[in-house]
């Protein structure tokens, strides 16, 4: 059964739809990458499924139980919001206390505050006021403060996006931890974040899913079979040229310094060899010096862009 299981799922302002017909399936106990620009509905979705907003129409599943306003699937959510707020005159440990209210009783509650604390890296703080917390400081109390329940399922919007560099790293580094105890759903448009610990991510434009896979997956099948062409003496025809050549299913201008050019080649794998050898004899053919024509690995931006920006699409 899948952690979360999203059903065409749509929600409208009026006339605009925040999210139109999505349809998802994060697995139990991974940690799933929720991706997309600004606007693109990451939000919106991920307030529905805490019972924070109504969908329009379509619905969903959160560890089985259907997703409504006041459903019992929200026993099992945990849920930090994009920008955190506390009482500033509580320390976290009275934070986590305060939140730990409003669950069932919990036993030995101060040891599960300590645990929480502990695991979220700022047991030394525990008991300092929150107002002298930094952002990095906050958003690893937000964590926690969602964890007091032992959620199946833990949802965060945009856990990293104020934070600066070593702020994020340490919260990567917590929800890398938390995977195989609960499921980790978590939006976010740094995409370097999202490749450093996901194991599966969903890009989403303008309210639609455009794909949804492991991201080990999604990577290859954008670098399988690309080769990066350096081409000394190009000119303004070359990527039109590239493109006929026989097995080339598709060519991408990648950079300029002078004249020379790089362009990534798209090719069956199969066709791989055949194609190198069919761009070498287009260089000499047309006069151009062949620098290199080698196997490339596209990182998850690079892989992002080519399926949400107009541009990369059209090229």
């Amino acid at each position: 059964m899948s952690a979360i299981s999203i059903h065409r799922l749509t929600k409208s302002y009026g006339s605009v739809e925040a999210v139109s017909d999505l349809s998802l399936d994060v697995p139990t106990g991974s940690l799933f990458g929720f991706l997309g620009p600004n606007g693109a509905g990451k939000t919106t979705t991920i307030k529905i499924l805490a019972g924070l907003a109504r969908p329009t129409s379509g619905g969903a599943e959160v560890a089985g139980e259907p997703v409504t306003p006041q459903g019992a699937h929200r026993r099992h959510i945990g849920y930090l919001a994009q920008e955190p707020r506390f009482y500033d005159w509580m320390t976290g440990r009275q934070t986590l206390r305060y939140i730990a209210g409003f669950y069932p009783t919990q036993d030995h509650l101060e040891r599960r505050i300590d645990e929480l604390l502990e695991q979220a890296g700022i047991r030394e703080a525990g008991d300092r006021k929150t107002k002298t917390y930094s952002g990095g400081m906050r958003q690893r109390l937000g964590i926690a403060q969602a964890l007091v329940g032992r959620p199946a399922v833990l949802m965060l919007d945009e856990p990293a996006s104020s934070l600066d560099p070593l702020g994020r790293r340490d919260v990567l580094e917590l929800l890398a931890r938390l995977r195989g105890e609960t499921t980790v759903l978590f939006s976010t448009h740094i995409l370097d974040d999202v490749e450093r610990v996901t194991d599966h991510v969903a890009i989403m434009d303008h309210g639609r899913l455009v794909t949804s896979a492991p991201t080990k997956d999604l990577l290859a099948s954008f670098t399988r079979g690309v080769l990066r062409v350096v081409l000394g003496g190009a000119g303004e025809a070359t990527a039109d040229e590239l493109a006929r050549l026989p097995g080339v299913t598709g060519v991408t201008s990648a950079a300029r310094d002078g004249d020379t050019r790089s362009y990534d080649v798209e090719t069956a794998t199969d066709q791989k060899p055949s194609v190198q050898r069919a761009i070498g004899s287009y260089a000499i053919a047309a006069g151009l010096t062949l620098i290199s024509a080698a196997e490339i690995s596209l990182d998850l931006e690079q892989v992002f862009l080519r399926l949400v920006d107009p541009k990369e699409k059209a090229a």
